[in-house]
């Protein structure tokens, strides 16, 4: 998530991508700053005023360091408040939330507010959308939250994501008959922050390991191999799949010791309590900054509701892949004794798993190792699931086409957008009241979360979503309804790529 305007040591390293657009686009120029959507300066905090009777939710997020306790490892690491994850932020569809963000940290940072179609004012993108808040400064997010759904939060300066500062955003509608008896907020997370490396150490091995050169196929687009920088790129069965057979290919580049649910390690689970027969609504976010989830609950199928906060037609499933900053709702009706809750990490053979209990009854707690049957069962992959007629955008010929290609190498470690890493990309363009439709492919052999800020946008079966896990070498033809103005972040959502520049600025003319 690349922190600017100011110029980096990253941005100096990684500067040699645009090298990728000769390669691979031709005539594709490095752009100035303005044609990559990259401003000088931008206002202070502005207050949004709420219209009658609309409500006003306000809360202080105070930024910090703090040792946590993940369930036996002590860890120094970044907060919201005192916890990991942080505080649960809850508001109706229509609310005004008016968040004071408080930054007691060394370094700046900012807010992001996952999926929301925010003002963009409140998109917290620094260099986009604001100045960074500066450690000792305060800042203000106000913005009215338009769609109920699953989201989180967390910032976008750096690789701060893979510490401490991420939460869930529960948007609730009082229309819907909420068909269930309990919910339960499940947030994934892979953990490496104080255990000896900090995130940022992780990314200047990343970038070591590269080197500055590489024997890179296609515009040096070579994934590479072997264990480089902290890389983990396993053998192993993950989801009764084997990576020979794997939808996703090489899946993330860090070895992590820790994987949690809920900010607890697999030996020292958080326990969801319930009786036997009740229908629970799991709302399961994916805060990780590298790692895919394979997901499933021993002895049950989940029925999928909701992808990144819209209603799709219920799927039964034994489990499903959730890619970094997805966000799935489930219905499970539970049966009698103590179940394992387990997000396998996808590709990766060290760290264990992630797992949670669900107890009905008295009985032991399965191990930590557990491996539940559905794992092997059926696997749901997202973008496979249709949407809810209520979903749908209307329909409407596109005005405007636009091309996106991820690409990028480990060896050298360098992402980017169009042939060159974000600050040197041209932005993309559109019309405010336009249908936009976006070009996506992965020119990659790794698998990237691709992520729009401001907007959702609807797959050709017209699945929508914000957040979408694009395998390597796959396509697919995104539709984008213009009805937001402003100048908004488009990436991946791996935080390592995200840094190293697969960013690109998507700015209304």
């Amino acid at each position: 998530m690349t922190h600017l305007p100011h110029p980096t040591r990253r941005s100096v390293l990684l500067g040699g991508l645009g090298a990728l657009g000769v390669t691979t686009l031709g005539a594709c120029a490095r752009s100035t700053a303005a044609d990559s959507g990259i401003a000088s300066s931008f206002p202070g905090p502005s207050s949004l005023s709420p219209t009658a009777g609309q409500r006003v939710v306000s809360r202080t997020l105070t930024a910090r360091r703090r040792t946590v306790d993940l369930g036996g490892p002590k860890v120094s690491t970044w907060t919201y408040g005192n916890s990991v994850p942080g505080p649960v932020l809850r508001a109706n569809v229509g609310d005004v939330l008016r968040v004071t963000l408080d930054n007691r940290l060394p370094e700046d940072t900012t807010i992001h507010w996952h999926g929301i179609a925010l003002r963009q004012a409140a998109d917290g993108v620094p260099g986009l959308t604001q100045n960074p808040v500066a450690p000792g400064e305060k800042f203000v997010y106000e913005f009215a939250v338009p769609d109920p759904g699953t989201y989180f939060f967390h910032p976008h300066v750096g690789v701060q994501l893979d510490r401490g500062l991420y939460a869930p955003l529960i948007i609730d509608d009082p229309r819907e008959p909420g068909d269930y008896d309990a919910e339960w907020i499940i947030v994934l997370d892979d953990w490496v922050d104080g255990t000896g490396r900090t995130p940022d150490d992780v990314l200047e091995e990343l970038i070591a390991a590269g080197g500055s050169g590489g024997s890179g196929g296609m515009g040096g687009m070579d994934h590479g191999s072997g264990d480089m920088g902290g890389m983990d790129h396993g053998s192993g069965d993950m989801g009764g799949m084997s990576m020979g057979a794997s939808p996703w290919g090489d899946a993330g580049d860090v070895t992590y010791p820790y994987f949690l649910v809920n900010g607890r390690v697999a030996t020292a689970p958080e326990t969801f309590r319930a009786k036997a027969g009740q229908r629970v609504r799991l709302r399961i976010i994916n805060a990780a900054s590298d790692t895919i989830f394979t997901v499933a609950l021993g002895g049950h199928r989940l029925r999928i509701t909701h992808t990144d906060g819209f209603p799709v037609k219920p799927a039964e499933v034994d489990a499903f892949y959730i890619g970094m900053g997805e966000r799935y709702d489930a219905i499970v009706t539970l049966e009698d004794g103590v179940f394992p809750l387990v997000a396998r990490p996808f590709g990766k053979t060290s760290g264990g798993q992630a797992v949670a209990l669900v107890r009905t009854a008295s009985g032991r707690a399965p191990s930590a190792g557990v491996n539940p049957s559905e794992l092997s069962g059926q696997v749901l992959i997202g973008s496979d699931l249709q949407p809810a007629e209520s979903a749908r955008l209307a329909d409407r010929d596109a005005d405007a086409q636009v091309d996106l290609a991820l690409q990028g190498s480990m060896q050298p470690y360098q992402w980017g957008i169009n042939g060159a890493p974000f600050g040197q990309n041209e932005a993309l363009h559109v019309g405010e009241g336009q249908r936009l439709r976006i070009k996506a492919v992965n020119q990659t052999m790794m698998t990237h979360p691709l992520h729009v800020h401001g907007h959702t946008f609807a797959l050709p079966s017209g699945l929508r979503k914000d957040t979408l896990l694009m395998a390597p070498m796959e396509s697919f033809a995104l539709e984008v309804e213009a009805d937001n103005p402003g100048n908004w972040a488009v990436h991946c959502h791996n935080a390592y790529h995200g840094e190293a520049g697969m960013m690109i600025a998507l700015n209304y003319s």
